[in-house]
């Protein structure tokens, strides 16, 4: 190799690599100022704005969130269980779902394919659903209505299928010349053999289930049952509900609990304490993750 192709491919690695620094100091910047903004006093967030490193640390967002520390402790033990139990759940059953559609050797594999296909396009709209989940299935103010409306995915089951699809048949066959079964193909092969695609699909519902504070808002009237995302709106509103209210409260009654009140910090407060443990799971489905992004973009 010449010198100056040499030279040519150490300019083009290092622009490559300044590139990649850019982007990851513009990803990591907001996470960073949001992290300082919660350990900021009101006054100082207010006044002078962000600053990478605040001027002291003042806790006074969290220590408003956390002032009834049974409702979060609460709340978050409600998330977690619907969350990961709800993920486990809807990855299991999408992929057992999946499995017979990506085997040409099953009889109805063209009708049932059409039928999750179909259910893509169109659904039975809010107000039937909100009249199946509450008034027959009779899943209002439980923890079911978080994981079994939600149980399946038919575009994750498509992905799945196509990820199977991909893999050799001649594994099954010399599976099954060994006298395996079909439960046991699954679970001890195809299963294993899965793992990007399973950890990316986990990974992207764990998320839309963790984040979800719609349901809440829908089905429940338990406080019991609050997911974290849905009180720490309540909690929002509360405050900004307070600060309005006091805008429009006659002179001579006392405001200054109000004024005290935490609005700016608050919030800042809560996008770590619901992003906290996402940001502490990601890790561990990050090696497969990338891997896992891939799949289905070569073979339909």
């Amino acid at each position: 190799m010449s010198a100056m192709k040499k030279k040519k491919i150490i300019t083009y690695k290092t622009w490559i690599n300044l590139y990649f620094i850019i982007m990851s100091v513009t990803f990591i910047l907001p996470f960073l100022l949001i992290v300082t903004a919660s350990l900021t006093s009101e006054d100082v967030l207010v006044k002078e704005g962000f600053k990478i490193i605040p001027p002291f640390i003042d806790l006074t967002g969290y220590k408003f969130v956390f002032r009834n520390s049974s409702e979060i402790v609460r709340a978050y033990v409600v998330t977690t269980f619907q969350a990961f139990f709800g993920t486990f759940l809807s990855v299991l059953v999408m992929t057992l779902c999946a499995y017979p559609l990506s085997r040409k050797d099953f009889k109805f594999r063209k009708p049932i394919s059409f039928f999750v296909f179909f259910t893509m396009l169109f659904n039975g709209g809010l107000i039937p659903t909100y009249l199946l989940n509450y008034k027959y299935l009779h899943l209002g103010n439980t923890i079911w209505i978080y994981i079994l409306p939600t149980l399946c995915s038919a575009f994750y089951i498509i992905i799945f299928r196509t990820f199977f699809q991909g893999l050799p048949i001649s594994l099954v066959e010399s599976a099954k010349l060994d006298g395996a079964s079909e439960i046991r193909i699954f679970f001890q092969i195809i299963l294993p053999l899965s793992k990007p695609v399973l950890a990316t699909v986990a990974l992207l519902t764990l998320l839309t289930k963790w984040n979800d504070w719609y349901t809440s808002l829908i089905y429940i009237t338990d406080s019991k049952l609050y997911t974290l995302q849905y009180l720490l709106k309540r909690i929002l509103q509360e405050v900004e509900f307070l600060r309005l209210m006091a805008n429009n409260t006659p002179a001579g009654i006392d405001i200054n609990f109000v004024e005290d009140t935490p609005v700016e910090t608050l919030k800042f407060a809560m996008c770590i304490i619901a992003a906290g443990p996402m940001l502490l799971v990601f890790p561990f489905f990050q090696k497969y993750f990338a891997k896992g992004l891939t799949v289905g973009s070569v073979k339909g």
